[in-house]
């Protein structure tokens, strides 16, 4: 296998959208009930966890950026052929395909969970599974092109949401949010490792870098897209809080989506049915992007064709979406995905960092 990637200019796109590809991965799910686990580690000053996640997220970002430009156009999967070997880079590279369909797994089932508890309690998992499934093959079978065109326009058509935040925004009550810093640093860095699961998704730029056309413009948009990211999980936990006692925040698994109900037009009775269908534009991007990270990856591990790796991975997600309907057992696979993604998103580029640096020395040694 080649460590570096070799495309066609028509395969390829420009280093700007990278910030609606970041935005859109990392808020999808995760963001409707953050503040919950948020505030139930790190209390009213959960604010300060989330800015500190947020910027070691970005020191992540600038580590993988480093890593990645250490090679001519290389992905992680190459990257890892070249440090390790074939059989330990294979078997690193069959970790980030079991992650991505794992954290993929755990989208739908949350996002038919939350339906089902709004809006539909007595339709077919399966048929909803059907529904984002056949969405995402659809999508996928266009190429990163049009992947990245859903991320572009459903951002656009989404962000309107945070007006509807407006209403409970006013009735804050800022003595929720006292007394300031009297919370532990313990139970603050707990708060951050709380939001590891919301925010997990960036690594996918991993995987995108050999797609991209103007390398050397990569770095504000990366960075601005993480730092976007931030803002919102940060300003809806700060609604959440200031609005919700912290009884009631601790009783609400989507505190994000009950903030959604405070909201009243004269036309609609109950507008969080309109906001739980439009969610559907925000986590249509958070499945492609994984799921092509899953063919694309098989395609390099194990030279399988990504047409064939999509449809029995859509088939395998599909018969998984139908018998996984307890909440349980969702927040289980939850856990999971969260404890796996937070040492292969949040602690393997630091590790990969001084492999990478060795071997860049080695070449440069060697080639005197």
């Amino acid at each position: 296998m080649d460590i570096n990637v070799k495309k066609k200019i028509n395969l390829t796109f420009e280093a700007f959208y990278l910030f609606f590809i970041i935005s859109s991965i990392q808020l999808g799910v995760g963001i409707m009930g953050a503040p919950k686990f948020i505030f139930a580690e790190a209390h009213q000053d959960s604010w300060i966890s989330i800015i500190l996640m947020t910027g070691y997220i970005i020191v992540i970002l600038l580590v993988m950026l480093y890593i990645l430009r250490q090679y001519e156009n290389a992905d992680i999967i190459g990257i890892q052929m070249d440090l390790f070997g074939k059989w330990i880079g294979g078997l690193l590279g069959t970790v980030y395909i079991v992650y991505f369909a794992m954290t993929l797994f755990s989208v739908i089932i949350t996002y038919i969970e939350v339906v089902k508890v709004f809006i539909f309690p007595e339709i077919s998992s399966f048929i909803l599974g059907l529904i984002l499934i056949i969405l995402v093959v659809y999508t996928v079978l266009g190429g990163i092109r049009i992947i990245v065109g859903v991320c572009f326009l459903f951002f656009i058509l989404t962000q309107w949401l945070l007006f509807l935040l407006i209403e409970p925004a006013m009735q804050i009550d800022f003595l929720h949010f006292q007394p300031i810093f009297g919370t532990s640093a313990i139970e603050i860095l707990k708060g951050a490792k709380a939001t590891s699961y919301t925010f997990i998704g960036f690594e996918i730029f991993f995987m995108l870098y050999p797609f991209i056309q103007n390398k050397e413009k990569i770095k504000l948009p990366l960075l601005l897209g993480a730092v976007w990211s931030g803002l919102i999980v940060l300003f809806t936990t700060f609604i959440a809080i200031g609005f919700f006692s912290s009884e009631q925040l601790l009783r609400r698994e989507w505190a994000l989506l009950a903030l959604f109900k405070i909201q009243t037009f004269s036309f609609v009775e109950r507008f969080d049915f309109v906001v739980v269908a439009e969610w559907m534009m925000v986590i249509v991007p958070n499945m492609v992007l994984l799921m092509w990270g899953i063919t694309y990856s098989m395609k390099r591990v194990y030279r399988v064709p990504q047409k064939l790796s999509l449809y029995i991975t859509a088939i395998v997600l599909l018969i998984g979406s139908t018998f996984i309907d307890h909440h349980f057992q969702i927040q289980k696979i939850i856990d999971y995905v969260a404890q796996l993604g937070f040492w292969l998103v949040y602690v393997y580029p630091l590790l990969l960092l001084p492999l990478v640096i060795i071997k860049k020395k080695r070449r440069t040694s060697g080639s005197r």
